[in-house]
């Protein structure tokens, strides 16, 4: 029964560090399940104090992401349209992978402020905020997501 918990949780940690990258995954709580499947074995590797503190971790990454690109739309100058335009640009940008990812957040914001009614200047701005947003809140994720994956791995050596 050990190895379908073991296999079902590394299923669970390579779907938690894509949906660090790709926003339809919900990253580190698919680490985080990933972790605590390790708990069924016979001798569970980690300690409740190791399991709450990942669990503290992955609330604040997902709440972070959720308000980082806000942030970063907001620093720069930005609007709720560039908000939405980065989450519609990512969405879309999956689709012309691997640019996409990268380009879609931020011609989805531009083209948000632009239709906020911003100066091109000032909806350029305020894109590289929002796509600086997307980039650290993907790569908080990805770090807590590798680091999830790191201490699974360990725990199976």
């Amino acid at each position: 029964m050990d190895v379908i918990f073991i296999i079902i949780g590394a299923i669970l940690m390579l779907m938690g560090i894509i949906g660090s990258i790709l926003p339809v995954l919900p990253g580190p709580p698919l680490s985080l399940v990933g972790l605590l499947f390790l708990q069924f074995q016979q001798e569970p590797p980690f300690t409740t104090n190791f399991l709450l503190f990942w669990t503290t971790i992955t609330i604040g990454v997902v709440l972070i992401d959720y308000f980082i690109p806000a942030y970063g739309t907001k620093h720069f100058g930005g609007s709720k349209y560039g908000v939405w335009g980065t989450f519609i640009g990512l969405v879309v940008g999956l689709f012309f992978a691997p640019f996409g990812i990268i380009l879609g957040p931020l011609l989805g914001a531009l083209i948000g402020e632009l239709i906020a009614g911003k100066n091109s200047k000032q909806a350029f701005k305020a894109a590289v905020g929002s796509f600086v947003g997307f980039l650290l809140g993907t790569l908080l994720k990805l770090c807590a997501c590798l680091m999830m994956t790191y201490y699974f791995v360990d725990a199976l050596l």
